[in-house]
């Protein structure tokens, strides 16, 4: 099937959630209405308004091509393990950041196909902050690469960079580990930064930081966005610490831990 899909509609729909997300935000009879999942996770109103916002609009635009959310329901790897491609979302990515009100949390949507992220979407609510990335051939209305609008402004093309030394950090503003120690130290890394969310690929994809190493666990609708945003601004996520590159629809849709650098 044609995978190619036009990006534009995207936009709005992460900027339409991210606008729900705010109202939710704001409002202090519902801000801090959190219940929690089975895994202990906090799951506000603003998720699952989130989710809905997406699934609709995803629907009505691309209704051929089927959906994974972390806030939809749970689909048996026998049904999703041919579907190529498919959308990987993250409604609201940084509940955390969300409940500690640091305006560091964003909508992800991504598209897999071949189990590899080829689409993504990023947008930052809080700060208007929009990123959007394809690769060659599968968007049909704008240039492959990675892109960031802030607010109104016109767009502008992203690019990681090459630092031999003196490497800065991104790092988790929830989770750290020595692990995580161990592998900067080994790149050369002698300052660090600290973002919630999606925001620390975004970080390395505009140039801002070298390296992002996670060790904990992740879901697959953490990274894909985000892995989209930097391999398009010429960046790369390894399995571990490589040299595998990362990939998607696993028979269990748990991470285990990645390493974000710029292509060698």
């Amino acid at each position: 099937m044609d995978v190619s899909v036009r990006i534009a509609p995207l936009l709005n729909i992460a900027i339409t959630a991210g606008q729900k997300i705010l109202e939710i935000y704001h409002d202090s009879d519902f801000s801090q209405v959190v219940n929690f999942k089975d895994d202990d996770s906090p799951l506000t109103l603003a998720d699952s308004a989130s989710h809905e916002i997406i699934v609709a609009g995803l629907k009505e635009h691309f209704s051929n091509i089927p959906i994974i959310s972390e806030e939809g329901k749970d689909i048996a790897y026998e049904e999703r393990k041919d579907w190529n491609p498919f959308w990987l979302v993250d409604p609201l990515d940084g509940t955390k950041e969300f409940i500690k009100r640091n305006g560091q949390f964003t909508v992800n949507i991504a598209l897999i196909h071949n189990h590899r992220p080829v689409v993504g979407v990023i947008y930052t609510p809080v700060t208007e902050e929009l990123y959007y990335a394809s690769q060659e051939g599968y968007a049909s209305d704008v240039n492959a690469g990675t892109f960031k609008r802030e607010s109104s402004a016109e767009p502008y093309p992203l690019s990681v960079r090459h630092q031999a030394e003196n490497r800065v950090a991104v790092r988790s503003s929830s989770h750290a580990s020595e692990e995580e120690e161990a592998v900067l130290n080994e790149y050369g890394v002698t300052e660090s930064m600290a973002r919630g969310s999606s925001l620390k690929f975004c970080m390395v994809a505009e140039g801002k930081a070298d390296i992002y190493y996670r060790h904990g666990p992740t879901m697959e609708w953490d990274t894909a966005a985000g892995q989209a945003i930097v391999e398009g601004a010429g960046g790369k996520v390894l399995q571990g610490t490589g040299p595998e590159l990362f990939t998607y629809n696993k028979e269990s849709l748990r991470n285990g831990s990645f390493l974000v650098l710029p292509k060698s």
